[in-house]
């Protein structure tokens, strides 16, 4: 029989385990986004486009490392509120490729409503957690078609998104960008599985 401080121990590594996970994970997908963003803006200028991404992914870094923007316990974004990230994805999406809207108004439209849920019912506790969830989620909505092929493809980024947001709560708290990090981060891992998909033939 397992003793309940042996339990203790191993909960508590696998919590920090997995802080530790979220928070490189996190790190990699900005580190990773501003790659991207850089190479676009400087694509024939490979010296200054190094020098840039080389400042940038030490300073981010570095602020990982000194800032203090983390929970010292590790805590968990509630289920029931995560779900409700694909679902934000989705209603961004129709609004933008079905609606013929566009990303800007759609993301603008889809986060507007979800604003007023807590309005349904200001006591709830519940309903205000969700308007961050559904503007994470349209994030990935407003996605274009090149980026996000099919409706699939925007459901499972948003799940991927949601299991982020689930688990990174206690981590870069009062960062500005977060929900689009994770956002990004979710339409990143179905890119790239996609993009291997492709590239196989499979």
């Amino acid at each position: 029989m397992i003793k309940p401080s042996t339990r203790l121990k191993t909960t508590k590594k696998t919590h920090k385990a997995l802080q530790v996970f979220s928070k490189f994970a996190i790190m990699c997908v900005l580190t990773i986004f501003s790659i991207m963003i850089v190479l676009e803006k400087f694509e024939t200028h490979a010296l200054e486009s190094g020098v840039i991404i080389f400042i940038i992914t030490v300073i981010m870094w570095l602020g990982y490392k000194y800032l203090d923007v983390h929970l010292d316990h590790y805590t968990y974004e509630e289920f029931l509120v995560v779900i409700w990230v694909p679902i934000g994805a989705i209603l961004c999406y129709m609004l933008n490729i079905y609606g013929g809207l566009g990303g800007v108004l759609s993301t603008a439209i889809t986060g507007t409503i979800a604003s007023f849920l807590p309005v349904l019912n200001k006591k709830s506790e519940y309903l205000k957690k969700l308007p961050p969830a559904i503007y994470c989620g349209s994030f990935i909505g407003m996605s274009s078609i090149e980026i996000a092929p099919s409706i699939n493809f925007v459901i499972i980024a948003g799940i991927l998104a949601g299991l982020f947001l689930l688990m990174s709560k206690s981590i870069f708290l009062g960062v500005g960008g977060k929900l689009g990090m994770v956002a990004f981060g979710g339409v990143l891992m179905v890119s790239f599985v996609y993009w291997c998909y492709v590239w196989l033939g499979l």
